[in-house]
């Protein structure tokens, strides 16, 4: 059952959006039954979608902002870290790729 059915939503007056209390778009859903969630961090980083084709994706981030892991349904990752500048200075993925960068 969808948020949507839950709530008894009209969609004949539109999509259905649902935001959190900063704003941030967290649910959506249409007449078709597509629907999509996202999570935020405290900082507003996006950190998670799912829809309801199956898909999604979890993602990390330091305190400045940089995004440190990437997951998605397809098994694809990543992960890197950041110096204080916020330059790369290492990479790694799933497919076998390391890398280091010295600054």
């Amino acid at each position: 059952m969808t948020k949507g059915q839950i709530l008894k939503h009209n969609f004949t007056k539109g999509d259905l959006k649902l935001y959190d209390s900063n704003w941030n778009l967290i649910y959506y859903e249409d007449s078709t039954g597509f629907w999509y969630k996202r999570e935020y961090d405290s900082n507003g980083n996006p950190t998670y979608y799912e829809s309801s084709t199956g898909s999604w994706h979890k993602r990390e981030f330091d305190s400045n902002h940089n995004e440190i892991y990437y997951e998605s349904s397809t098994g694809s990752w990543y992960k890197q870290e950041f110096d204080t500048n916020g330059n790369e200075t290492y990479y790694e993925n799933s497919d076998g790729l390391i890398r280091y960068t010295i600054w």
